[in-house]
């Protein structure tokens, strides 16, 4: 961008109401004129015209036939220069950024627009640097190791027929089959999902059929059984998507896991003796149990950071995105079928409420923390950023480059440097505060 194009443009500050300013920008037409010849010499050497070689064109012909395209990458280019100008004002902390309304760009004239401005709260922070905290650090009991054994005891031991009623866990071979019509083009998923013979049937979560778990607890070989499944709305099938199918399920057996004895489960995880891995499970837990005592420091330091900063007002446009975020997640966990769905809309005000509420706490903690960030000199750097981009990835199956892109569409690429940044500031007052 032309650094004459910024300097040419006058901006004027004013303020609609707390955390929300109006730019009024006014672009001379001499400047209008000037990146206008720019962007159509730009155009000149990109398109071709019949009769004339690339870049030969006449500046009349090209205004003429090209003359909405022109407009657009014009006021696109003056208003970037805006953006830019407006950044370079150190007593605007801007967080989001818009044009109101729609300025008409005309050629050769003066051209005015204002661009609305959500900026940062202004508060005080308290003394923070005085802050001390302690929290103690919980120790490894020999009957929590017992406990943690006894656990992977069950969740590695093998699978055995079992006899008597099925139990939370169990494995059932079943033959089952709805009373859902199947579709002509149903996929193959869809078909084991309607019915399927001697198969298998986990009794846990996630539940292969909505509601088998209560329904075939108590199951027996042999036994024929009803289960009433009530899809959620997200569900992955759109065919069974909120809807109620009923299922006829014939028990063929049970399947209980028995847990492995100490030798067994040494083998399992690959050590000498149940000792060592006595050991090894201590350590973790010793871990585990440090690092939830340094988050039990940060929330205290932040809980007296929260208290030594006064009530201040919220960016409007900023809080509307955030409660609106918060309606979505409340309805992502709450609305599984049309039943819920229904009751959801009923209830949307108090759900609104509900979402205000949790938004303007986040966006307190994401302020003060951001003023936290400034007040110290604390950044991000982009090795940081990469590197938890590549856990991420990992954790969830993705490559790092297609991960990195499904975040920068969906914007979750701005949560996540913000989420960085805040643990980094918290872990930076931690450190303060147990000095």
């Amino acid at each position: 961008m032309a650094k004459n194009l910024v300097d040419s443009i006058q901006m004027e500050v004013r303020s609609k109401q707390p955390c929300r300013k109006e730019l009024d920008f006014v672009v001379p037409a001499d400047a209008v004129k000037s990146e206008m010849d720019r962007v159509v010499q730009e155009f000149a050497g990109a398109v071709s015209i019949p009769g004339f070689r690339q870049g030969k064109a006449p500046t009349a012909m090209l205004k003429s036939r090209y003359a909405e395209e022109i407009r657009q990458e014009l006021e696109r280019k003056i208003v970037y220069a805006a953006f830019d100008l407006a950044g370079k004002d150190e007593s605007l902390d801007i967080v989001t950024c818009g044009i109101e309304g729609e300025p008409k760009l005309e050629f050769d004239k003066e051209f005015k627009f204002t661009l609305g401005a959500d900026v940062a709260p202004e508060f005080k922070l308290g003394d923070y640097k005085t802050v001390k905290v302690t929290e103690a650090l919980d120790a490894v009991t020999e009957e929590q190791i017992d406990a943690r054994l006894k656990t992977y005891r069950a969740m590695y031991g093998n699978y055995a027929e079992a006899e008597g009623g099925a139990k939370a866990e169990d494995i059932l071979k079943v033959t089952y089959k709805s009373d859902f019509p199947m579709p002509e083009d149903a996929s193959p998923s869809l078909k084991r999902q309607l019915e399927a013979e001697s198969t298998f049937l986990w009794l846990s979560d996630p539940e292969t059929i909505p509601g088998c778990i209560a329904a075939l607890t108590g199951a027996e070989a042999g036994k024929e059984y009803t289960v009433k499944a009530d899809y959620p709305a997200d569900y992955r099938e759109a065919a069974l998507a909120g809807k109620t199918v009923n299922y006829t399920v014939k028990v063929e057996g049970v399947q209980r896991r028995a847990e492995l004895s100490d030798e067994e489960l040494a083998e399992k995880a690959r050590v000498k003796s149940i000792e060592e891995f006595r050991d090894m499970l201590r350590k973790a837990m010793e871990q585990e149990n440090q690092g939830k005592q340094r988050n039990a420091v940060i929330e205290k330091v932040y809980a007296a950071l929260d208290a030594a900063v006064g009530e201040f007002e919220l960016p409007p446009s900023v809080l509307a995105g955030e409660v609106q975020k918060e309606i979505q997640k409340m309805a992502r966990e709450i609305v599984k079928s049309e039943e819920d769905a229904e009751k959801f809309k009923a209830g949307l005000e108090e759900h609104k409420k509900g979402a205000e509420e949790a938004a303007k706490k986040a966006l307190r903690r994401t302020f003060i923390l951001r003023k936290l960030a400034k007040a110290e000199g604390i950044k991000l750097e982009e090795n940081e950023i990469d590197d938890h981009l590549r856990e991420m990835s990992r954790y969830y199956g993705y490559k790092e480059k297609e991960f990195r892109s499904m975040l920068e569409q969906n914007g979750g690429m701005d949560d996540l440097q913000l989420d960085i940044l805040s643990n980094k500031v918290l872990n930076h007052l931690a450190d303060l505060a147990t000095k």
